[in-house]
């Protein structure tokens, strides 16, 4: 199966194109513009008012007018000065000035007592208008190529608008009219134009209306892009499930005993995910479910139910953790449980070495182990299980893609359920995890403590300092989060040091340090101390984000707050609020923080619900600083716009998913145009799915 043919000019080369050189198209490149189909998706981000005017006498200085305009005289440049051109239009006279004008470009372009239609920036300079630079210079019967509203591109240095927009053009005058492949419904709902209609009137907007992302050219192309993307996710959700999984059918009698000793109910929210995670695990389709959850949502109790139905099934299940620290607390949390089920519970890390490492995968082997936690070393060649039947992969977006699939081959046709700590607004959602099925936890399980946030100024750093002496006195333990000073551990972690010198120098032995640089084995020594009460006061970088429990620390001190994302803060403020005790987290701002940095601050005052303060994240942020493009598997549109066209994803999926229920092949006419937009989005990876189907 090769590119459709009505496609192939749009994949040729940008030199194809009318007015497009070697040059300009290296500078193309530097933009990511490879190809005539590149050009079509970089659409103007704004446009300029070009209608004729019959004086500059219209405008309010500084703004854009286009007038006629008849040359008066030259005034040549007198030394380093600019060469001026004095002109009349109908009302008025004003100067065209030229810096660094070439030979006699200028006596040809606008040759004394000629007319000329000049477009360009008018500005009142010691009281004489100026237009410095026009934008155009043409004579009349050549006024055709000014279009009264100019759509502006994004440029990269060296490049032109001019060279831009004509090549634009050119890309869309090539573009071939295609079958269409979205909803008849929902195409006469939304009043949205055909595909290649809707390429020509977003490189031609009539009015900023145009530039909108509602304005139906916009919104039918953003669409397209996101249609592509769910198609591609319904096309890989497909594949999973069409090759059988393993039915594990629970009896109940193991989550029956570890229910019987919790000493308390579960949440509506939890007893709804385990129900669903059983169902998926028990049907003979391979499960693929994300579990969401808050900060303290109940996580890791509806995760061992799950690996306790495929203990219960005759199989094993694994628990994967992205570092150390949070592998043995997972165990830590899990082995009393463990015990009261009767369950063999065993931890693999890189420290495991020689015989206790070959012990351990011998009873792995042989079934003996019946869960299995672990970090990265779990995906080593040499581990293998007896009859993995779930993986569970905790923080999931700190592992890459390749990692996660080499999990799942450890099983044949191996349930996974993912984790995250990290609420994400439902568009991302969709779009990181649109082939997943989704169980959120929205309750917080009875007796966790409301943590008290405030907002303190870096100037009142002594008295913070004061207020922890006394705390630690009283036997309370706080963390205090060191700056994220930039992308870079080593000055992160000379922030810390930093901090924890002065803390030292007033607080004495009761502080410790941990960050990311650490041997893991310090770290977990530095971890254990703070665990065990031996130090009142941990210094850290933000190595201790996620998932660190110590019921007895009350207090989050965490420094230039207004340095973090907003999810980052409330994941932090997680860490307190686990124990009885009241619990404060104090957010020290500079002197420069800005109007919107106050907002974001105030927000976590205001509220402790994760999915709320992702949404006011992704408003304020934008889809790429929320999840972090390079490690969150986020894919990059070219128009679609996650913050503001939100809803269309979630239309897009269930679209997809309609679609393919009905079309499992894209045999049918709408499924061809499908493939055909897969092809025009380089949605390779689907298009390799329908192959080998």
């Amino acid at each position: 199966m090769s590119r459709p043919e009505p496609l192939w000019p749009l994949f040729a080369e940008l030199v194809n194109l009318r007015g497009v050189g070697k040059k300009s198209a290296q500078l193309f490149e530097q933009m990511k513009i490879l190809t005539p189909r590149d050009l079509l998706f970089t659409l103007p981000h704004s446009g300029i008012d070009r209608r004729r005017r019959a004086s500059i006498r219209e405008v309010t200085p500084p703004a854009t007018a286009t007038v006629e305009v008849t040359v008066v005289r030259h005034r040549p440049s007198a030394g380093r000065g600019p060469a001026r051109v004095e002109v009349e239009d109908a009302e008025t006279g004003f100067q065209l000035v030229f810096f660094h004008a070439r030979g006699d470009w200028l006596q040809k372009a606008l040759p004394t007592g000629a007319r000329r239609l000049v477009s360009g920036r008018v500005e009142l300079f010691d009281g004489i208008a100026q237009m410095v630079h026009p934008d155009h210079v043409l004579p009349v019967e050549e006024a055709a190529e000014i279009p009264p509203f100019e759509p502006v591109y994004p440029l990269t240095a060296g490049l032109s608008q001019r060279v831009m927009s004509r090549a634009a053009k050119e890309a869309v005058a090539i573009a071939p009219t295609l079958a269409e492949w979205i909803d008849p419904g929902l195409l006469a709902r939304e009043g949205w134009p055909g595909w290649s209609d809707a390429v020509a009137a977003a490189h031609a907007p009539a009015s900023d209306a145009d530039l909108s992302a509602q304005a139906p050219a916009r919104a039918r192309l953003a669409y397209d892009e996101l249609f592509a993307h769910q198609l591609t996710l319904a096309l890989i959700r497909a594949e999973r499930t069409a090759v059988r999984g393993r039915a594990s059918r629970p009896d109940g009698r193991l989550s029956g005993k570890v229910r019987a000793t919790l000493g308390y109910a579960p949440t509506g929210a939890q007893e709804r995910a385990i129900a669903e995670i059983v169902a998926d695990m028990a049907s003979d389709r391979r499960m693929g479910r994300l579990l969401q959850g808050d900060v303290g949502s109940g996580k890791t109790l509806v995760a061992f139910m799950a690996l306790l139905a495929a203990v219960e099934a005759g199989g094993q299940g694994a628990l994967m953790a992205p570092t150390e620290i949070l592998a043995r607390q997972h165990l830590e949390g899990l082995h009393p449980l463990a015990e009261r089920a009767g369950v063999v519970l065993e931890i693999l890390t890189g420290r495991d070495k020689g015989a206790e490492r070959a012990a351990k995968l011998a009873a792995l082997g042989a079934g003996d182990i019946q869960i299995l936690v672990g970090t990265h070393a779990v995906f080593s060649g040499d581990v293998v299980f007896a009859d993995l039947r779930l993986a569970v992969v905790d923080e999931q977006h700190r592992f890459g893609v390749s990692q996660r699939l080499e999990l799942g081959r450890k099983g044949a046709r191996t349930d996974m359920l993912v984790m995250t700590a990290t609420p994400i607004p439902r568009s991302l959602s969709l779009a990181q995890y649109g082939h997943m099925d989704v169980s959120v936890l929205d309750e917080k399980p009875p007796g966790r403590t409301p943590v008290r946030t405030a907002l303190v100024t870096s100037a009142r750093y002594d008295e913070v300092v004061e207020r922890l002496r006394q705390a630690v006195a009283e036997g309370r333990q706080a963390y205090w989060v060191c700056p994220l000073v930039e992308e870079s551990e080593i000055t992160d972690l000379a922030a810390a040091e930093d901090r924890f010198r002065h803390l030292r120098a007033v607080l004495g032995d009761a502080v410790g340090l941990v960050h990311g640089q650490m041997p893991p084995a310090e770290k977990d020594a530095a971890m254990a101390r703070f665990v065990s009460g031996g130090t009142g006061v941990l210094v850290a970088t933000t190595v201790i984000e996620v998932g660190v429990n110590v019921p007895n620390a009350s207090i989050m001190v965490i420094e230039r707050a207004e340095a973090f994302g907003l999810a980052q803060l409330h994941q932090l403020r997680g860490r307190v609020g686990r124990g009885t005790a009241e619990s404060t987290c104090l957010l020290i701002y500079g002197a420069d923080l800005t109007a919107s940095g106050r907002r974001r601050l105030e927000i976590l005052r205001e509220t402790e619900d994760g999915f709320r303060i992702a949404e006011e994240d992704l408003a304020m942020r934008g889809a790429g600083d929320v999840l972090g493009h390079a490690q969150s598997g986020l894919p990059r549109f070219r128009i679609a716009d996650l913050e503001r066209q939100a809803g269309l994803m979630a239309t897009a999926q269930a679209d997809a998913r309609r679609l393919l229920d009905g079309d499992p092949r894209l045999n049918g006419p709408r499924g061809q145009a499908a493939r055909v937009l897969l092809w025009l989005m380089e949605q390779d990876r689907a298009i390799g799915l329908i192959r080998a189907g």
